[in-house]
């Protein structure tokens, strides 16, 4: 399953801007708390994927599923595009870059052709949180070098 694509939504989802605030402030209450891989723990340690299970569990109570170990190296090459999968069975179809909005999930790819290994939360127009390795929890610049990475934009449904 590698370099799975997202299928994209032929219209967009509209943005419920209350909810989008509400996890945008979700995931920047995690801003500081160290990396540690596959932790979701606010305050002492996540993941890119530990914040969005911690997002996922402030917003909506239990985690859908739990995600099953996995390699630190977002480079990896692999065969199977996991965290794809299950955004695509959490969230729903992907949509176009070009719709979207402040508190939508973005999944990473380090080239095409490989699994998306990365995961933030937009938090502005130009900027997302993630937890960073060898760092912790920021808030980036979506920069060119990062724009051109991403491989999915999902929308936190408002309801599940």
């Amino acid at each position: 399953m590698i370099g799975v694509e997202p299928v994209f939504l032929s219209e967009t989802i509209p943005c419920n801007i209350a909810f989008a605030d509400r996890v945008v402030a979700s995931a920047r209450s995690w801003i500081g708390t160290p990396y540690r891989h596959q932790a979701s723990l606010q305050g002492v340690g996540c993941d890119c994927l530990g914040l969005v299970r911690g997002v996922w569990r402030e917003l909506y109570g239990a985690e859908p599923e739990l995600p099953p170990a996995y390699q630190p190296d977002w480079a990896e090459r692999g065969t199977d595009d996991a965290l794809m999968a299950a955004a695509i069975r959490h969230f729903g179809p992907a949509l176009p870059r070009e719709a979207m909005e402040s508190g939508d999930l973005l999944l990473f790819r380090w080239r095409p052709g490989m699994p998306a290994k990365h995961a933030g939360i937009l938090s502005a127009a130009d900027r997302f949180i993630h937890a960073y390795e060898q760092a912790a929890v920021i808030e980036s610049a979506l920069v060119p070098s990062w724009r051109r990475r991403i491989a999915g934009v999902f929308r936190f449904p408002d309801t599940i």
